[in-house]
């Protein structure tokens, strides 16, 4: 594919001066408003100093006019502190820095203040400078920022913090209420909040605690303001991929590990979830408002922090099953060693693998939260599966790292069909149709990224198959256990899985461009970053990287070979040791990569290193060689042959005339797994022509509009590779009600060049861009127009 990529434009730079400073706790106070569509409040963030780079921890500034850094003098304020544990990462290039214009709020109707040659949000202003030390500059705090409107930072007093975590929440709290003692220079830009203190030189002497006074915009790209599906307002976190900045200000790289806690308060009609430990309950604080509040204590990247605010109802199981109880039980042989003991790698936090009655917990506490009108969808079908879902994720990995969960269903216009973020999950609408099985697996993938993506994260943004790829890959393995599948349904089951993503990776190299196929770009130079902590996330921009697998689909392809080689039971029982090696970590590639070669038996590794892996899968575009050969040498399992066979039958009726011979025997098509029908339809795509006779006995031998909506999207594109008009109304559905998967066929219905087809996409588009996810509505818009 020809695409040109322009790094200016698809490049995410992460601002934040973490080699300087790291922000250790977060204390949110906001309000929702939905007539405006702003949240508004204030942020504290506390502070511990970082590594002292080249023995300094300035950010001097030199200006090219003395009344560009003219600052007024803040009140004194005595601020001792605690707990100065340093948190770096290995820093390379030179970076630039911004003085601020003034403490005064500048901004214009876009809230941004006046600093319009930071266009790029990366290169120097008229205002840079150099990171050498000349002994009279103001140290420089940086902060991801954008689509805020920043009124005011002022520094607050603090005192020493308490050891204990609910005594450190509660000084938070309490330190995060009081009065500022002195106004901070601030400044913003395109990508980022700019602070500084007169007179306070380096990281050490800048204040222990600001406070930050502000508010969204209706258009920041960090919410989504929109409405559910009864039709009443909501505003959630989609997972954009600008992250959280458009939030609250923060440090975004993941080298920012932190806490935070939130008081949000909206209308009382309206419930809001967040990621936190608690399960909160609403406090009315006066007649038409209530609050709640929510805290972690486990550190993790600013980007992880999720809200919900819409008028949710829990959605409870009509009877109580036995397996909504977390049970403890005795642990099987094979089992028993995710059961280590010995003190955790991480940084301290109340931990759970450290806790006796939480390594035997299958079940978490769980909630599952929906509009009212999807009720009965849910308890037909997500309601029963949380529980032998989370207690199969057990089985596998041993410790859930996160005490409970909530489950949303988001609005229709989610871009993906589920994301996980600490303590709670998003799942699309369209995980209820039909019967479990997209429901099923999708929760399992979901609920993966507990493991891999949260508590285990990855060190940079751009080793995304860490986390897509293990979850991916467990996703299978928890389902067949949550269906309670013999070993070998098990492994049927996943074979033809394995063959539908491999036709899915295929399609996939040959649709995308070459750069962005690569699951490790930066090479040798994974992990680096400026002197100040700045960095860019490759490619973290362009949209159409939102709706790419290729980082799921390689990175399930590598974990697949390696357990290949290893066997189940060794590749297992050598995840569940890492685990509880990294959890609460962040990891690059060689951590995974050293610690699994070195607990392979020599006869195994055979030409295995970890210089192999990377030149063949992770540093490499296209088809891994090793996959390609695999996949060239294997044989069909046989719930793909019996697929075979199901197609030869179709070929046959569709090759049959209109008028048949009485004594012609009808064709018998048996029934199919949803996997099946899925790969069926892939087949019946390569045909060049199918009749609408043919069509029409296909729909209704399967039901294929009411099977779930993987099946419905190969319908469709069925419907309108050979121009089925009478189904066109399916397609129509599909991309009104499934718009987290129909991004693909606004394409094909655009480049058959017919206009009845291009009418189709064009009238849908009209009908839900004013809904549509920002990233989904750019990449549909550039396919029509």
């Amino acid at each position: 594919m020809d695409t040109k990529l322009d790094p200016s434009r698809d490049d995410l730079p992460l601002m934040a001066n973490t080699s300087h400073i790291l922000v250790k706790h977060y204390v949110l106070d906001l309000d929702v408003d939905f007539e405006s569509q702003i949240i508004e409040g204030t942020i504290v963030l506390f502070f511990e100093s970082g590594k002292k780079q080249s023995g300094s921890t300035k950010e001097p500034c030199r200006s090219e006019s003395n009344e560009a850094c003219r600052f007024r003098m803040p009140e004194p304020c005595h601020s001792p502190v605690t707990d100065t544990r340093t948190f770096s990462s290995k820093t390379r290039s030179n970076d630039f820095t911004i003085c601020g214009k003034g403490e005064k709020d500048t901004s214009g109707k876009d809230g941004n203040h006046d600093n319009r040659e930071q266009a790029s949000g990366i290169s120097s202003s008229k205002y840079c400078c150099d990171t050498g030390n000349h002994g009279s500059e103001d140290f420089l705090l940086v902060l991801d920022c954008c689509d805020l409107s920043v009124l005011k930072v002022e520094e607050v007093d603090v005192a020493a913090v308490p050891d204990r975590w609910r005594e450190q929440l509660d000084y938070y709290a309490r330190c995060s209420q009081a009065p500022g003692c002195g106004e901070l220079l601030f400044d913003t830009d395109t990508w980022s909040l700019q602070i500084r203190k007169t007179g306070a030189q380096t990281a050490t002497d800048f204040p222990h605690a600001i406070r930050i006074r502000y508010s969204t915009k209706p258009q920041g790209r960090s919410v989504t303001w929109t409405s559910d599906q009864s039709g009443r307002p909501c505003v959630y976190t989609m997972g954009s991929p600008i992250n959280n900045r458009a939030l609250f200000p923060c440090q975004e790289p993941p080298v920012a590990m932190s806490t935070w806690q939130a008081t949000v308060r909206a209308a009382a009609s309206f419930v809001v979830l967040m990621s936190g430990e608690n399960s909160a309950k609403p406090t009315q604080l006066r007649e038409g408002c209530s609050s709640w509040h929510y805290y972690v204590t486990m550190p993790m990247p600013a980007s992880t922090f999720t809200i919900a605010v819409g008028s949710w109802t829990e959605m409870k199981p009509e009877t109580c099953s036995s397996n909504d109880l977390a049970a403890e039980r005795s642990l099987s042989p094979s089992e028993a060693d995710f059961r280590y003991v010995g003190i955790c790698g991480h940084m301290e936090y109340p931990c759970r693998f450290q806790n006796p009655s939480a390594t035997i917990q299958e079940i978490i506490p769980h909630r599952v939260f929906a509009p009212l009108c999807l009720k009965g969808a849910c308890q037909e079908t997500l309601l029963q599966l949380v529980p032998p879902c989370l207690s199969a994720a057990h089985r596998v990995l041993g410790t859930h790292p996160f005490s409970r969960l909530d489950i949303l269903i988001v609005p229709g216009n989610f871009p993906s069909l589920g994301m996980a973020s600490p303590h709670i999950i998003f799942l699309s609408q369209s995980v209820l149709t039909g019967n479990s099985h997209l429901c099923g697996t999708r929760l399992c993938h979901e609920v993966a990224h507990a493991w891999f993506g949260l508590a285990i994260g990855a060190r940079d943004w751009t080793e995304e198959w860490l986390s897509e790829g293990f979850a991916t890959h467990l996703e299978d393995v928890f389902w067949a256990k949550a269906q309670q599948l013999d070993p070998h349904e098990a492994q049927e089951q996943q074979e033809l899985k394995a063959c539908l993503r491999w036709c899915r990776l295929q399609d996939e190299v040959r649709n995308s461009p070459e750069e962005m196929q690569v699951l490790r770009p930066n090479k040798e130079k994974t992990g680096h970053v400026s002197d100040s902590g700045s960095s860019v996330v490759k490619h973290g921009l362009n949209p159409e990287k939102v709706f790419m697998q290729v980082h799921y689909l390689k990175g399930y392809f590598l974990l697949r070979f390696l357990a290949q080689r290893l066997g189940d039971d060794t590749y297992f029982a050598f995840l569940r040791k890492f685990v509880h090696t990294f959890h609460g970590q962040l990891i690059l590639s060689q951590d995974f990569l050293q610690m699994l070669l070195e607990n392979i038996p020599e006869e195994k590794r055979l030409e295995l290193s970890v210089e192999n892996i990377f030149r063949d899968w992770l540093e490499s575009s296209g088809i891994p060689q090793p996959l390609q050969r695999e996949r060239q040498a294997g044989a069909e399992c046989g719930l793909a042959r019996q697929v075979s066979v199901e197609v030869e039958k179709w070929i046959r009726m569709n090759r049959r005339p209109r008028k048949r011979k009485r004594r012609e025997t009808e064709e018998v098509f048996e029934k199919l797994l949803p996997d099946q029908l899925v790969l069926l339809l892939e087949h019946l795509l390569e045909q060049k022509t199918l009749n609408p006779r043919t069509l029409q006995s296909l729909e209704r031998a399967y039901r294929l509009t009411q099977q779930d909506a993987e099946v419905r999207h190969r319908w469709c594109e069925l419907i309108i590779k050979h121009k089925y008009t009478k189904a066109y109304k399916d397609v129509e559905r599909f991309l009104q009600e499934d718009q987290a998967m129909g991004i693909y066929l606004y394409g094909e219905l655009m480049v058959s060049e017919d206009s009845r087809q291009q009418q189709v996409a064009r009238r849908c588009f009209e009908l839900t861009k004013e809904q549509m996810d920002r990233s989904s509505a750019q990449v549909v818009a550039e396919m029509l127009f």
